[in-house]
């Protein structure tokens, strides 16, 4: 975009909180679709206006992607393991994927549920594309999630920095390999203005036109973006671990129990 003025200040934090809060597998359905609309009203007040036209829409959407990045979070090891006491790592790896897929389709069900009020009311529809385009990022950011935590899983490091560690989830996401610890140790917009932000704008061009099933009549959009969500999640994990199983580190089954009750499900 050519003006991004304030956008990069609080504009851009207020979005990450909320992108953030979206990311955790833990809330219903209304506070999933509170925050989606909220997402939504944030999106509007960034001065949106041309997203009906696919380039514009897709370039807010790898600008936004390299914004809230940073706001991910990403448990260690230690946290995922006080969260779900027990599990070996390929349980813990699949839970993670579980509750991340679950957490997609919910998106999906709620971008649906919006768009369900939007098609009651016809000038309304005009904010349609930027349900689209901020369902997308919501998605996105749950998988970004999810690739840090297989990393942690699998003892594949990612860089400690905030900036430097955003690069390379988001390149691993679009590239659905392990991070690439020869990558240069520059900021996300430089990363993202070669060739990894071609594979990022391919993905989510593909992902924003899946995403076009939110404005089916109804529940029915709802539904199959929702299963759409759920496998293309799964998928992306799946092809994710063939890497990381290769590069990662073998460790010894945790014992049956750690200490604290669990947080995860």
């Amino acid at each position: 975009m050519s003006d991004r003025g304030d956008t990069t200040g609080t504009g851009a934090d207020d979005l990450g909180a909320t992108v953030a809060a979206l990311t955790a597998d833990d809330i219903g359905p209304a506070k999933r679709r509170q925050l989606l609309t909220r997402m939504v009203g944030q999106a509007r007040a960034r001065g949106i206006g041309d997203l009906f036209k696919p380039r514009a829409a897709v370039r807010w959407m790898v600008d936004t992607v390299a914004e809230i990045a940073p706001h991910v979070p990403v448990r260690d090891l230690a946290t995922l393991r006080q969260h779900f006491p027990g599990l070996d790592d390929n349980a813990l790896a699949e839970r993670l994927i579980r509750n991340a897929a679950r957490t997609t389709a919910g998106i999906g069900a709620a971008g649906g549920g919006v768009a369900a009020v939007e098609w009651t009311v016809a000038p309304t529809l005009l904010s349609a594309p930027v349900l689209l385009a901020a369902e997308t990022v919501a998605v996105v950011a749950v998988e970004l999630k999810l690739v840090g935590e297989l990393h942690e899983v699998h003892g594949v490091a990612l860089p400690a920095g905030g900036s430097q560690r955003a690069v390379a989830l988001v390149h691993s996401w679009a590239t659905q390999r392990g991070v690439n610890p020869m990558m240069p140790g520059v900021g996300v917009g430089a990363v993202l203005g070669t060739a990894a932000r071609k594979e990022l704008r391919d993905t989510l061009l593909r992902r924003f036109g899946r995403n076009l099933t939110t404005l089916g009549p109804f529940l029915t959009g709802a539904a199959v973006a929702s299963f759409l969500n759920r496998r293309a999640t799964r998928s992306m994990a799946d092809q994710l671990q063939v890497d990381l199983r290769r590069r990662g580190i073998a460790r010894p089954a945790p014992p049956p129990s750690l200490p604290g009750p669990s947080t995860g499900t």
